[in-house]
């Protein structure tokens, strides 16, 4: 209840009781301010948690529209370019080594707003003895979409290569197709890849593109007969593409696709694996008011289309949550539009974000979560250094569980031979 409010409720008790006596009102309206302060805590009570400041520092620019990192030695970094080039960043700097380029395989991306390219990296288990590595990227469609006769929009690819012996060099021959997926259009590709504590590769899928899952009858989002709006599970260490585990949980149900780990996704943009709990967090961007963060579980389903985050999508309301993985976090428009998932803190230079999920938005907002009993709290980052016309695409995890994240003041790519991109390094603040 607000002060005003209760203001107008005293000076309706006094004209009710205007013959009670001076001292008498004067205790009235004192109670009664008295009244609407403590209401006016009560309803502005915070239980987030306290802003935390962190520094963070350039380690390199250069770079044309980063979407992911990856760490194949403590000394070096790849960064993927959304235009189809993995780059090599060593003992931090930006060298003019190509350790792949993608680009004559990829579909032409815009130079304005895109969310097609390369996408992600993720290096085996075991690279450091077998050199193996994994890449999801989009491809030029070749097959017609039966729901409108029209070729597809791309098909994105998960792909699996070999560093050459030796080298910083990728070698092009050995690309192995592990899994590719049609899509209708354009955005909402997920394009999530790592390996879970489990040793299996988890892939995730966004629902096909275009506004509010508008494909069928119930969206792709909850339709178990396609990989789109879901996070797959699989097992690449196999002589074919790949097989599935298994003690997936939709193994031999009818209608079912037996990959799927999870469903009810609109774009899971990020996922990335808590070393220490063994979770894989999730950051599931919506449509039009709320952003999510996720923590995946075995066979569940988060809701899209029927919800966005905790409310209802499709129907508007009155929608049925029973069954529903709700998200562990979730916030408004009002302060992002495009949620970037992150990981949680295990290194050791920064210990007010130890144990902590960073995350941020597209936007530039960071933020970090913490548990707190059954639930997760959601606190604002305060980032030293931060580009002040920086855009958050992604985020890196090295060796000694020190983050990173990437950025692009462009919206897009950018014109051809942009570099507008780069890293930052969290640190200690000094």
């Amino acid at each position: 209840m607000s002060i005003s409010k209760n203001v107008r409720y005293s000076a309706n008790f006094m004209n009710i009781h205007i013959r009670l006596k001076t001292a008498t009102c004067f205790s009235v309206i004192l109670l009664s301010l008295m009244a609407a302060i403590f209401a006016l805590a009560s309803f502005t009570k915070n239980d987030n948690p306290a802003d935390i400041t962190i520094n963070s520092v350039k380690i390199t620019g250069g770079i044309q529209a980063p979407t992911s990192m990856a760490f194949p030695e403590p000394s070096k970094i790849w960064i993927t370019e959304q235009t189809g080039k993995i780059r090599l960043v060593k003992d931090g700097r930006l060298t003019n080594v190509v350790i792949l380029d993608l680009k004559d395989k990829m579909i032409r991306v815009n130079s304005g707003y895109e969310e097609r390219g390369l996408l992600n990296i993720a290096l085996h288990p075991e690279f450091s003895s077998n050199g193996k590595f994994y890449v999801f990227y989009s491809r030029p469609a070749t097959t017609q979409n039966p729901a409108n006769n029209h070729k597809f929009d791309h098909t994105d690819v998960v792909a699996e290569y070999k560093l050459i012996p030796g080298t910083d060099q990728a070698d092009e021959k050995s690309e192995r197709i592990i899994l590719t997926q049609d899509k209708p259009d354009g955005n909402h590709n997920g394009g999530g890849i790592v390996f879970g504590a489990d040793g299996y590769l988890y892939v995730t899928f966004g629902d096909g593109g275009g506004q509010h899952d508008q494909h069928g009858p119930i969206g792709n989002g909850q339709n178990m007969n396609t990989w789109l709006g879901k996070v797959l599970r699989i097992n690449i260490d196999v002589d074919s593409t790949y097989s599935v585990p298994k003690d997936n949980p939709f193994t031999g149900r009818f209608g079912t696709k037996p990959e799927i780990w999870a469903s009810g996704f609109r774009n899971p943009y990020r996922i990335s694996l808590d070393k220490a709990s063994k979770q894989l967090f999730i950051g599931e961007v919506g449509q039009d008011t709320w952003e999510e963060v996720d923590i995946l579980e075995k066979g569940a389903n988060y809701g899209w289309r029927l919800v966005e985050g905790n409310h209802c999508h499709n129907p508007e309301t009155g929608c049925d949550f029973t069954g529903l993985t709700p998200p562990i976090a979730e916030y408004h428009h009002s302060e992002g539009v495009s949620v970037i998932g992150g990981y949680v803190y295990n290194g050791k230079q920064v210990s007010s974000l130890k144990g902590k999920y960073l995350f941020g938005d597209w936007t530039g907002p960071v933020w970090y979560l913490q548990k707190a009993g059954n639930k997760w709290q959601r606190g604002k980052v305060r980032v030293k250094n931060f580009p002040a016309s920086g855009k958050i695409t992604g985020w890196g995890e090295d060796q000694s569980g020190e983050l990173y994240y990437l950025i692009n003041s462009e919206a897009g790519p950018g014109p051809a031979g942009s570099t507008t991109g780069s890293v930052y390094k969290i640190i200690k603040n000094q």
